[in-house]
């Protein structure tokens, strides 16, 4: 088992940042991939960032790339996002993900069987 807990989350202007935060517990076997996802009122859920926990290669979708960094703190248990140059578009809930599925579809939620229960991101034009 895995426990997931977002915090960090918050209201911003266009152009402003953040940095969320995931603290993990439990089986690390559980957790050979850690993302983040976000989810828009009325939109699927998307991954945004996946790190590979075992070697530290690092995995961004195009609209996030240059603006989000995912980064892991293993001594800490503890997954950050660190957003830069926020837009309106990226406004949504994000979840913490972790996986111990190796290789196939990195972003896709049906591979993740631990989900944290959600930080919401908003952000203001």
């Amino acid at each position: 088992q895995v426990q997931l807990v977002e915090s960090g989350g918050g209201s911003v202007q266009a152009g402003g940042s953040l940095r969320l935060s995931c603290a993990a517990s439990g089986s690390t076997d559980n957790r050979n991939y850690m993302a983040w996802f976000r989810q828009a009122p009325g939109k699927q859920r998307e991954g945004v960032a996946v790190i590979s926990t075992g070697t530290g290669y690092t995995y961004y979708v195009d609209s996030v790339k240059g603006r989000f960094t995912i980064s892991q703190d293993n001594a800490k248990n503890t997954l950050y996002l660190e957003m830069i140059s926020l837009k309106p578009e990226d406004t949504g809930m994000y979840y913490c993900a972790a996986s111990r599925v190796i290789g196939g579809d990195l972003f896709a939620p049906r591979r993740y069987n631990y989900w944290g229960q959600g930080t919401q991101v908003t952000v203001s034009s």
